[in-house]
């Protein structure tokens, strides 16, 4: 007589896992269209860094953290010339520079263009936290690190893409007896047009040699030059000043960096002192909708981002054949600061302390 079947059913054994598939590689720039659209990428990657920085600016009161919102301040206006020096490298090859659309100005939290996209990057308040995005968003690059055209783990490996292309398809060009600056002169932005008050100057993009210049300026300014602390721009007859890792480092360790420093060791020069609580406690990532119910408070977030957005038409301006367009973005900024501060000094309702912010939203 059989055994009878044991009425609990049989486990099938575990289907095994699918391999998982790796993300597709990032396409090489393989074309002048591709630099154009990694030209016009850099654009809006330099810009997305300065709504941040200038929410941490805005955000210290007048008469605290003096030092540090001096190093902040001094970021913001390098950034406002890699702006400026993409444009340029966007012009030189017979691109057409677009600021001023709804699309260029990202919602935050956001991830940086053609990142990798490990951390977000909020608009906050002077704090621990911002400087510690900061730090991120500036990271240099490792000795070696390999150039990457998307899905870049740093600025720096984005831009070396560019350059590697910059001379790739030059190189090709000129056997076919042509050439990739294609681009109008006149539409250049150079020093003897706009000085804008930082370190460094606006390069006018018109070969290989200029690309490579104004390529460098950006990449040494942010993560230094020759994997050093320090800028480089004392080749061009101007102050060196430390990369802007480095300028955020001093205030997240509370001391300055001596010449003998260097990349991979703390600063050793003299303290820099750090209220981590003198800054308005304004409200993450603020929208002009947060804040329907609240009429009055609704309008100066409105009317912040407006004055914000009339900023990027003149530099779109400036970008397509009016340099002197420029000059119209000097007193917007200065009024940003105050609309800024006094919506920082709003509370924001919430009942947690926190006041209110600008947004930095597009608004026609």
């Amino acid at each position: 007589m059989s055994k009878p079947r044991s009425s609990r059913a049989t486990k099938a054994p575990p289907a095994a896992a699918a391999p998982a598939v790796p993300p597709a590689a990032p396409r090489p720039i393989s074309s002048v269209h591709s630099l154009r659209r990694h030209l016009q990428g850099a654009l809006e990657l330099e810009h997305a860094t300065i709504p941040p920085y200038l929410c941490a600016l805005y955000s210290i009161p007048d008469g605290a953290n003096v030092t540090a919102g001096a190093l902040i301040r001094s970021v913001v206006m390098e950034e406002m010339l890699h702006m400026v020096l993409a444009a340029n490298l966007l012009n030189a090859v017979g691109g057409t520079p677009r600021v001023h659309h709804r699309k260029f100005i990202p919602a935050y939290p956001t991830y940086l263009p053609f990142s990798d996209q490990s951390f977000l990057v909020e608009l906050l308040p002077f704090s621990r936290r911002a400087l510690d995005t900061f730090l991120r968003m500036e990271k240099p690059a490792k000795p070696h690190a390999k150039p990457e055209p998307g899905d870049s783990p740093t600025i720096g490996q984005f831009y070396e893409a560019i350059l590697e292309a910059f001379h790739r398809l030059e190189h090709h060009a000129k056997k076919r007896g042509e050439t990739i600056f294609t681009g109008p002169r006149r539409l250049q932005i150079a020093g003897d047009t706009w000085y804008y008050g930082g370190g460094g100057s606006p390069v006018a993009v018109t070969d290989l040699a200029s690309a490579t210049h104004a390529i460098h300026e950006i990449m040494d300014q942010g993560e230094g030059l020759d994997h050093g602390i320090f800028d480089g721009d004392d080749q061009f007859g101007q102050v060196d000043e430390l990369a802007h890792y480095f300028r955020f480092n001093e205030i997240h360790l509370g001391r300055r960096y001596q010449k003998t420093d260097g990349p991979t060791r703390p600063p050793t020069g003299a303290e820099l002192p750090v209220d981590w609580t003198a800054s308005y406690p304004m409200a993450p990532n603020p929208k002009a909708a947060d804040y329907v119910g609240q009429p009055a408070i609704h309008r100066l977030m409105v009317d912040f981002n407006r004055q914000y957005t009339a900023l990027l038409r003149a530099l779109d301006r400036a970008f397509n054949g009016e340099p002197s367009a420029l000059g119209d973005a000097v007193p917007i900024m200065y009024d940003l600061k105050y609309r800024a501060q006094a919506l920082m000094a709003i509370p924001s309702g919430r009942g947690d302390g926190t006041t209110v912010g600008p947004g930095f939203e597009f608004a026609p």
